[in-house]
């Protein structure tokens, strides 16, 4: 192949395609048909010798000479973007409407923030919650069902740390700790939390498919112990109220207690082993990476980690589990 003579619109239908893992989305993106998009990619196969797509029941699987290419491709697109037509953005006259999918207490703990922004700064910027029921987000943002996914997603985290040829986007917002949660004036309130009275309590789990099986029991079935789970909920703010009124006990990330609208009702403390950190990420896709409005939307809530980080620092200081018992 020389590039002399490589059609350099092909480019362009192969990142639509990478993006978008699906023909006939692409074929819309471009305002093409789909059968002129498959004829393109056929082109474009032809002249590098090589498969580039392969179709599966969902879309298309990229070939690993297709991932390798399409970095570089997407990154020359870009820049030739930024040459021709480079970025104009007022927020107060734009117009969009964002899908977001969020878990209630996050939700709770970044709207409020995020719509007086909107009021004041981009009234003609509209904003739906989806509910947000699992820790894999991804295949809501590839069918297009999201626009971005704000949540504590550990294996997509990890996942897309290495991938290269994922038209998932992710950045992380922030970092906090796990304690054990329960109401003020609870037994273990008043004592020491140790692994035996921790186990021996009734627990409240926080599972949005509702298995009764978490990140705390994997933790314990590695030091041999377990735990009896009484009550499972889908929702942060049901966990809080449930808690502050009886005497089952739970884990929250710390950062989501006040988001529970009970933190005078609730006691914390630190765990009595070791989990690791709670990270809370925000996930999106390549199609709106360089969407002027959606990255306002992602610069306003890489601004909102100093007010989350405030919340957390007028919380007391969870009381320490004894260090023969971590």
């Amino acid at each position: 192949m020389s590039f002399l003579t490589l059609d350099l619109n092909l480019l362009r239908v192969f990142d639509a395609v990478m993006t978008e893992q699906n023909l006939t989305r692409a074929a819309g993106h471009l305002a093409m048909t789909q059968p002129a998009v498959s004829n393109a990619i056929k082109r474009l196969r032809e002249s590098l010798g090589d498969e580039l797509l392969i179709r599966t029941a969902y879309g298309v699987k990229p070939t690993p000479r297709a991932e390798a290419l399409w970095p570089s491709v997407r990154g020359a697109l870009a820049s030739l973007e930024a040459a021709v037509a480079p970025e104009t953005f007022d927020v107060s006259a734009a117009h969009a409407t964002f899908r977001m999918a969020m878990a209630d207490a996050t939700a709770a703990m970044w709207l409020p923030s995020l719509m007086r922004s909107i009021e004041s700064e981009a009234p003609g910027i509209n904003v739906r919650m989806v509910p947000l029921t699992t820790r894999e987000p991804r295949p809501m943002l590839l069918r297009g069902d999201i626009d971005l996914a704000v949540g504590f997603f550990p294996g997509v985290a990890a996942q897309l740390s290495y991938e290269t040829g994922s038209p998932i986007r992710h950045e992380r917002l922030y970092s906090g700790k796990y304690v054990c949660v329960m109401r003020r004036d609870h037994p273990l309130a008043k004592v020491e939390l140790n692994l035996d009275n921790y186990c021996a309590a009734n627990h409240l789990l926080v599972s949005f498919s509702g298995r009764a099986h978490g990140l705390v029991d994997e933790a314990l079935a590695q030091i041999q112990r377990e735990r009896r789970i009484l009550l499972t909920v889908n929702q942060f703010f049901t966990a809080g109220r449930v808690v502050a009124n009886s005497d089952l006990i739970t884990v929250l990330p710390r950062h989501l207690i006040a988001a529970t609208g009970m933190t005078d009702a609730l006691a914390h403390k630190e765990l009595p082993f070791q989990l690791p950190a709670v990270h809370l990420d925000m996930l999106w896709h390549e199609r709106d990476a360089r969407s002027p409005a959606h990255k306002w939307l992602r610069t306003h809530l890489e601004k909102m980690n100093t007010q989350t980080q405030r919340t957390v620092n007028t919380l007391p200081t969870p009381t320490q589990a004894p260090a023969s018992s971590r």
